[in-house]
């Protein structure tokens, strides 16, 4: 339903502002521009999106289906179902999805986007097996797409790669703040989520786990900060991140010969639902997609940064952190739109000005709160979102603000 209300609103928004800039700014091109917007983001949705999603749908299910019958899966949800069994109440013991989770969280914690969303339809689709309102968003999903959004990464390869290619001295210097930005979404999405389901977090082994976690970030930081130079920083999210994304299949490969299953055949047969889930979310990627390609071309955007741009003069403050704001407002909606927000940002302002830094660091600091909201709900049939999109962006907004501190505290 929020969903719903909020596609709406981009549409009217778009359309008041293009009226507005016709009939008083005598902007004749407006709604051509919007209009282009639609057909290329509809053609986007599909030929960007959805099909080459296909080939990675299918490859990652097919690893996938070769690990649950080698039973990596059922390995897995035995070593976090304590915790995942107090922050998914709904799910059973040792059931597949708690494994699948936990894959897509550690792909995303490494980096491995093209690894972690089909990984997260296929865990998606296994809550969907103990949902019993097949059209409305379980508890279990809520909870999973908010951790999902907040985007907890350690290594931020494209970020880093990026700011390499337009010429950083030091691509890797945002590294530290990316990862507390992204650490603090997440905490604030499992709080948020947590306190609408009565989920009780000073439980024994959430605080366990979750302390454990913090150590190990602290610890990952502390290291890589203290022990490693700027560029075995850069070098080490490069070679790290590609080596683990084919280490993973070749394990899970070995695995299944070990076991004795047939690995060709269980590859085929997962991956066979790469092709139908792909088909079946282009509608949800082409409305979404299409809605938020009008509310971007028509300038809202530069509305909304122009008016927190006042307020903060008003109060005499710095205002070098607005002009980074854009990518802040496009990285819930638009994960390539965001990536352009934090190019052009660098280009205009410099790599390695503050704005540069920070606009990179926003980039990693979230997800793609609506595009997943659209993509993994819609994969499943889900229409009623319920709290999942407020959850996710109230996690979105706590990444947004630190990142915003924590580059004043290293940048300023």
């Amino acid at each position: 339903m929020v969903l719903n209300y909020i596609w709406i609103a981009f549409f009217v928004i778009a359309f008041i502002i293009g009226l507005i800039k016709l009939v008083f700014l005598g902007d004749t091109e407006i709604f051509q521009q919007m209009v282009e917007g639609v057909f290329n983001s509809s053609k986007s949705s599909v030929m960007d999106i959805a099909l080459p999603l296909i080939g990675n749908m299918a490859f990652w299910l097919g690893i996938l289906n070769i690990a649950e019958k080698a039973g990596a899966i059922n390995f897995l949800s035995r070593i976090v179902g304590p915790f995942f069994q107090k922050l998914f109440p709904e799910v059973p013991k040792n059931h597949p999805a708690t494994g699948q989770m936990l894959m897509n969280f550690s792909a995303n914690m490494l980096g491995l986007d093209n690894a972690a969303t089909p990984l997260g339809l296929k865990a998606m689709g296994s809550l969907q097996e103990l949902n019993k309102d097949k059209e409305t968003a379980s508890n279990a999903q809520i909870m999973f797409l908010v951790l999902h959004t907040s985007g907890l990464q350690l290594l931020p390869v494209t970020i880093i790669a990026q700011r390499a290619i337009l010429g950083s001295a030091d691509p890797a210097d945002v590294l530290l703040p990316c990862i507390i930005a992204t650490y603090v979404a997440t905490v604030a999405g499992i709080i948020a989520v947590s306190i609408k389901q009565k989920i009780n977090l000073l439980n024994r082994v959430i605080v366990l786990w979750l302390g454990g976690l913090t150590a190990f970030i602290a610890g990952f930081v502390f290291y890589v900060t203290t022990y490693l130079s700027k560029e075995e920083i850069t070098t080490l999210s490069k070679v790290s991140s590609n080596f683990l994304l084919f280490l993973i299949p070749v394990i899970i490969i070995l695995g299944g010969l070990r076991k004795k299953i047939d690995v060709f055949d269980a590859f085929i047969e997962g991956a066979k639902g790469g092709f139908e889930t792909s088909v079946k979310i282009i509608p949800y990627l082409v409305a979404m997609l299409v809605a938020i390609s009008v509310f971007r071309t028509c300038g809202a955007l530069d509305y909304i940064n122009d008016g927190v741009r006042w307020v903060v003069t008003q109060f005499n403050a710095d205002t070098r952190f607005v002009d980074a704001l854009p990518v802040a407002y496009m990285k819930p909606l638009s994960g390539s739109g965001s990536k352009a927000m934090m190019i052009d940002t660098m280009k205009t302002f410099g790599t390695d000005s503050f704005a540069g830094r920070l606009a990179s660091t926003f980039n990693g600091s979230a997800d793609t709160t609506f595009y997943i909201v659209a993509l993994y709900f819609g994969s499943v049939g889900i229409k009623r979102s319920r709290y999942a999109i407020p959850a996710g962006l109230f996690a979105d907004l706590a990444g947004v603000i630190t990142a915003i501190l924590v580059c004043y505290l290293f940048f300023a």
